[in-house]
């Protein structure tokens, strides 16, 4: 496993949209395993594989220490009670803001065997799905801030 390079949210690459994986090998695996390790390291909760270069549907979650997901190609099947929340992103760090974003999402997607699976998720979870599936279609947060937030207001 190995640390790769966050992509900065300035950057125009993170504006494409990610193609389908279609391989389920072991640079598959690679590649998840080095997101994980990246997510970790650098304190997130999520991480799409254009973050760190790659334009594949990809995208690994642990909004729970240990409990790590990983998503191929996915899509949301179903959201429900929007909420406004403080939100922000590896690819801008000390960024934050408010968002809307759904408190309760349902996943389909692959593992990284290519089998297909269902998953819901409400609040954290839920904002992380909607975060990071936005990643994979060239949207970032910053599009969806309504108000920006000093990081000094995370803490009341």
């Amino acid at each position: 496993m190995a640390i790769r390079a966050i992509v900065n949210g300035k950057d125009p690459f993170l504006r494409k949209t990610s193609r389908p994986q279609t391989k389920f090998d072991e640079r598959l695996f690679e590649l998840l395993d080095d997101m994980a390790e990246t997510m970790r390291q650098a304190g997130g909760v999520g991480l799409a594989a254009p973050q760190v270069g790659i334009l594949r549907r990809v995208v690994v979650i642990e909004t729970e220490p240990g409990n790590l997901i990983e998503l191929i190609n996915p899509e949301i099947i179903e959201t429900r009670d929007p909420a406004e929340g403080p939100e922000g992103c590896l690819s801008f760090p000390g960024q934050w803001g408010i968002t809307i974003r759904p408190t309760y999402a349902k996943v389909r997607a692959l593992d990284r065997n290519g089998n297909e699976f269902e998953m819901e998720g409400n609040d954290l979870l839920a904002k992380a799905f909607c975060h990071e599936i936005d990643h994979l279609d060239g949207k970032v947060f910053v599009d969806r801030v309504i108000r920006n937030l000093d990081p000094s207001e995370l803490e009341q």
